[in-house]
């Protein structure tokens, strides 16, 4: 166990970071507004405190932030921490993904004392799941076998649903089902069919690291109907046999179910579905394909191994 004494940011590459006083953490990305922050290994970086205090009694005085550190920490020897290790501060998990590095020419420190400790006793890692981290939190090890939490959100895609013109009887029972299944409903939203809002919230939501965002409504013919393209701006990865497994199961109930144009892909870490926009048909659907999306999710989440190979038997 730990304790965060700093948090530095800086808005520009090649700038000192500074300190703040709580930072937003977007997940596979860093800190919202960080000239560091990416879609890359080394979204957030590590130092300890006892480390710069000791940089400090060879007389330099150093503010936080000065080694490009996006975190200071007490009750850590980061760099003896193995690559693979979790960490949490508060809702907010990362996983080391490098130890150390190397000075970039130009280091600002290294030109006004000769030397850096970054590059000795700093450590890298990306945001697995987002949220707010405030100075003064604390910071501690994720034991091995612990998972992150099973959050789900549910969006309704429906112009009089918006309006309150139109009970969402369809997202009700969508949250009403997940909850049943051991995922924890953060969020439940009713948005117009319009395709920037819903690709808003989706980003919204993926930045968090919300495990599974169920859309439901939107996936018909109709000119309003554009639940799926919204779906795909969003989505780095598809996933299309979750759609072609509930268009199968559909089919065997009502022909019309090849009409659907649902879509479901990932964004981040997290797994975006589109589901009917009946009560029943959610029903029908989410039931099926709820137990595979499970070991889908942790595998996303590096919670889980590859789909283990089934014995057969002779």
């Amino acid at each position: 166990m730990g304790k965060i004494h700093a948090l530095c940011t800086s808005e520009k590459k090649g700038t000192l970071k500074t300190q703040v006083d709580k930072v937003v953490f977007e997940t596979e990305w860093g800190i919202k507004g960080d000239a560091h922050a990416g879609k890359w290994h080394r979204q957030v970086s590590f130092l300890g405190l006892q480390e710069i205090e000791n940089f400090r009694k060879l007389g330099v005085k150093v503010e936080f932030g000065a080694f490009g550190e996006n975190i200071v920490a007490e009750g850590f020897r980061f760099k003896e921490l193995p690559v693979g290790t979790r960490l949490r501060a508060g809702e907010v998990w990362f996983e080391i993904t490098q130890i150390g590095k190397e000075c970039h020419k130009g280091c600002a420190i290294r030109q006004q004392v000769g030397d850096c400790i970054m590059p000795r006793e700093g450590i890298f890692g990306r945001v697995l799941h987002g949220g707010e981290v405030k100075v003064g939190d604390e910071l501690e090890l994720v034991q091995p076998g612990e998972k992150m939490p099973l959050e789900a959100a549910v969006i309704t895609a429906s112009d009089k649903g918006s309006r309150g013109e139109r009970v969402d009887e369809s997202g009700a029972k969508v949250a009403e089902i997940l909850t049943a299944n051991g995922y924890t409903v953060v969020e439940k939203a009713i948005l117009p069919d319009e395709q920037a809002q819903l690709e808003h919230k989706m980003r919204e939501l993926a930045a968090k690291g919300i495990a599974l965002i169920a859309t439901t409504g939107g996936t018909g013919f109709s000119l309003r109907d554009i639940t799926p393209e919204a779906t795909l701006a969003v989505c780095e990865r598809l996933a299309p046999g979750i759609p072609e497994a509930m268009r199968a199961l559909s089919l065997k109930i009502t022909d019309r179910a090849m009409l659907s144009r649902a879509q479901a892909g990932i964004c981040r870490r997290s797994l975006i579905v589109n589901l009917p926009g009946s009560k029943k048909a959610v029903e029908e659907c989410l039931g099926f394909i709820l137990p595979p999306l499970k070991h889908g999710i942790d595998i996303l989440r590096g919670e889980d191994s590859e789909c283990a190979r089934h014995e057969h038997k002779h």
